[in-house]
């Protein structure tokens, strides 16, 4: 019976590993297409319209497990508020880099967020960070210099938009894992899908233009990707804990590439890639001692 239970468990482990990668898949056709249209239209409109869909994905969810009021009551509403003030930012940042940065240096440059987690972890939470993690956050660091080398990514205000975006979703996976002790995450999901939508609606209604209806078919796609991707998350995270699935998070940066080949005709350059793989490298050592230390937060898996 215990070798039968093992097996299911592994086959769950398994799944919900192949889901993590399909709703990466996912996300990275999200961002192709979000590329596509801020090129003719404010990111903070198509952030505006992509929340929409988020939001009433996020308030269904958690509607069907609880009423809404009992899911707003929080013993940490500040903090929350903050949480929805952080995501809808990073999210315009991470639109306004796309109007410049190719997909695959994007992707390279803000996934250094974890190792940011670690540092922020400091003052946020007092955790305490050895010589071995904060080795492998410098070696991180040191990747995104490679990356940003001159002959690089031209250092222009796409690449501080990226490294925004990284820093801004670091600081709202810390505050997540503050409130995570006291609140729900039926009220953690509430708050960030009302403060973004409030949010990014009264910013994105001054960018209001009109859109061509394929253009606005794209939208939709990216609506669609959006719930999409994080209904699968939650689904494989109900399979499989979040620190088993966080590292496959990295094949995000293999898929925004191909997507930029493809779609874009864009090829990252070698030496931007071994920086790129010095940052993955270093995330893994760094998840690898997080796992060792306790469970890791749902808020994690799946960036955006």
């Amino acid at each position: 019976m215990a070798a039968l239970d093992a097996s299911l468990r592994s086959d769950q482990i398994g799944r919900a590993i192949v889901l993590t990668i399909i709703t990466i898949g996912v996300f990275g056709i999200q961002d192709a297409v979000s590329k596509m249209l801020v090129q003719d239209y404010s990111p903070f409109l198509i952030t505006m319209m992509r929340y929409w869909g988020f939001a009433l994905f996020a308030l269904i969810m958690v509607s069907r497990q609880a009423p809404l009021r009992r899911a707003l009551t929080s013993r940490a509403p500040g903090w929350q508020v903050l949480r929805g003030v952080l995501l809808i930012a990073d999210i315009w940042f991470f639109a306004l880099a796309l109007q410049s940065v190719p997909l695959g240096e994007l992707q390279a440059i803000v996934i250094v967020y974890p190792l940011l987690v670690t540092l922020f972890a400091i003052p946020f939470l007092g955790e305490k960070v050895g010589i071995f993690r904060f080795a492998a956050v410098g070696a991180g660091f040191v990747g995104a210099l490679v990356i940003m080398r001159p002959g690089g990514i031209p250092l222009e205000w796409g690449v501080v938009h990226a490294l925004a975006s990284a820093t801004l979703y670091a600081l709202y996976i810390v505050i997540t894992r503050k409130v995570s002790g006291v609140d729900s995450a039926a009220t953690s999901l509430t708050y960030v899908a009302l403060v973004g939508l409030v949010l990014s609606s009264c910013v994105g209604v001054f960018f209001w233009q009109p859109m061509a209806w394929s253009d606005f078919a794209l939208v939709c796609v990216i609506m669609a990707t959006t719930c999409g991707g994080h209904g699968l998350m939650v689904y494989a995270l109900t399979m499989a804990p979040a620190s088993v699935l966080q590292p496959f998070n990295y094949f995000s940066l293999p898929w925004a590439i191909i997507l930029s080949i493809v779609v874009f005709g864009h090829w990252i350059d070698p030496i931007s890639l071994v920086g790129a793989g010095i940052i993955v490298a270093a995330g893994l050592v760094v998840m690898w001692r997080e796992r060792k230390r306790g469970p890791v937060p749902e808020a994690i898996i799946g960036r955006e």
